[in-house]
């Protein structure tokens, strides 16, 4: 009896050729928009109503609209732009870190990933802006030529690092989303009926042929890409550790921060991409390309990073002990036991014990446990960071100035208000960019759809790279 390896589960289902895939994933942009989405729509765009409203009420009277004292000086405003740097984490590494060690599996839910990315920076964005008090003069953090007189830059400013990481993860994150892109808007322009759409994708293509001159230029530029992005997974969020590790504030000045906070940045990342997609591959009905291999390899990454993040909570307290320091210990005492233990409780559940129900792989592969999961991290990783920046600051050194910080419905309101931008963003995307990147799914076709190609006729776009040529390059 011959020994026959295990073979993977595909990652393409259903029996798919080239052109269903052309059909499948355009269709979703050349369709009216259904009544799901207009709905979906419709509530994003009431909270970025409320967003406008209660950016304006900040802007016009002022900081003393959000809850902050003198003595909690930083706090939700932060805690949700630390946030959102995470969620902006994933795209970055399942573009260019999974690009680079080659994993197909990356490529039905990496062009989601990439543009959730760029809406999460951009929220990100939004905070460092409005808690400088008086944006109208945030050009001041840009590293412009010190003519000003040596007010101008303060390159010991953490807002000024803020800048720097924001700026270039946002510009390289664009640029790799985009680059992906183009190959999709040539099929789309090609299938456009109407002249409007026609001339938006053919703008949009950059006048792409699908020549072998233009995929080789792709395929190099991608690589470039991929390069120089992967130590930014690792450097933009350590810079944004550093906000408070640099700090002498009890409870912040740990060299533990950096790892820990890109570990617990890929972890939020990764779920946010996962209640995205699985929201995604219902609505669009695109089982057959976001498979229960691609959920579960997900949620691998998921039990790997929360797992980093737990023994990161539990080093702080050990070090805490360790050091001898008695405001230090009395710091992560007081998180567990003080009058905000309700938050630091939350973040323990949520973070480190909910995402251990993925060592078992019956939940691994369920969709309706995973999206239930991927929702409590989100909420657990916005605890941790509360976390950190509140009760590290709320009882300080001197117990004369300590005080509890409780936010006002206009901090509350332009949280909600920035999940109210993000969801327009993604929606509007969704709708009428390709979700999933057709070509890249072609060339994984052949290997990882579980039905044999190689003697059925190809039909497939001519702006496909999936000639045999290409294949056997």
């Amino acid at each position: 009896m011959q020994h026959v390896s295990p073979v993977r589960e595909p990652l393409v289902t259903g029996g798919k050729t080239y052109h269903d895939i052309t059909e499948d994933v355009s269709r979703q942009v050349e369709a009216k928009p259904n009544i799901r989405w207009a709905i979906a729509l419709a509530v994003a765009l009431f909270f970025l109503g409320i967003f406008i409203y209660s950016v304006y009420r900040t802007l016009w009277f002022g900081i003393g609209e959000w809850g902050l004292n003198k003595t909690v000086n930083w706090a939700w405003d932060i805690t949700n732009f630390v946030w959102w740097v995470g969620i902006g984490h994933a795209g970055t590494l399942i573009s260019a870190i999974l690009l680079l060690f080659r994993q197909k599996w990356r490529s039905s839910i990496n062009r989601a990933a990439e543009a959730m990315t760029i809406f999460a920076v951009i929220c990100a964005a939004m905070f460092p802006v409005l808690h400088m008090g008086r944006p109208w003069l945030a050009y001041w953090v840009l590293p412009l030529p010190n003519t000003f007189g040596s007010l101008w830059v303060n390159f010991n400013s953490p807002l000024l690092w803020d800048v720097f990481a924001i700026s270039t993860y946002f510009s390289v994150s664009l640029v790799f989303w985009y680059l992906g892109l183009i190959p999709d808007f040539a099929t789309i322009r090609d299938r456009a009926t109407g002249p409007i759409a026609r001339r938006a994708y053919a703008l949009l293509s950059f006048g792409w042929t699908g020549s072998a001159k233009h995929w080789s230029r792709y395929e190099t530029v991608s690589l470039i890409l991929a390069g120089v992005s992967t130590p930014l997974v690792l450097s933009v969020h350590t810079i944004v550790s550093m906000d408070f590790a640099t700090s002498v504030i009890p409870g912040w000045h740990t060299t533990i921060f950096p790892p820990y906070f890109v570990a617990g940045a890929i972890f939020s990342g990764f779920a946010m991409v996962l209640t995205l997609m699985l929201i995604t591959r219902n609505v669009f009905f695109l089982k057959d390309y976001i498979t229960l291999e691609h959920i579960e390899s997900m949620n691998k990454v998921i039990i790997l990073t929360g797992s980093i993040v737990g023994v990161a909570y539990i080093t702080e307290f050990f070090i805490a002990w360790y050091s001898g320091v008695e405001y230090e210990q009395y710091a992560f005492i007081n998180r567990a036991t003080g009058p905000y233990w309700w938050a630091y409780w939350s973040m323990m559940t949520c973070n480190v014990i909910t995402p251990q129900l993925f060592w078992f792989r019956k939940i691994r592969r369920s969709v309706v446990a995973t999206f239930i999961i991927s929702i409590f991290v989100n909420i657990g990783m916005w605890f941790e960071r509360f976390v950190i920046i509140v009760t590290s600051l709320h009882r300080d050194f001197l117990p004369s100035s300590w005080a509890m910080f409780s936010p006002t419905i206009i901090d509350v309101g332009i949280y909600v208000g920035t999940l109210g931008l993000f969801f327009t963003l993604f929606l509007l995307f969704a709708k009428y960019f390709p979700v999933i990147n057709m070509f890249e799914v072609k060339t994984i076709l052949k290997s990882s759809s579980g039905v044999q190609h190689s003697h059925a006729p190809e039909t497939m776009h001519a702006h496909s790279p999936n000639n045999q040529a290409h294949h056997d390059k």
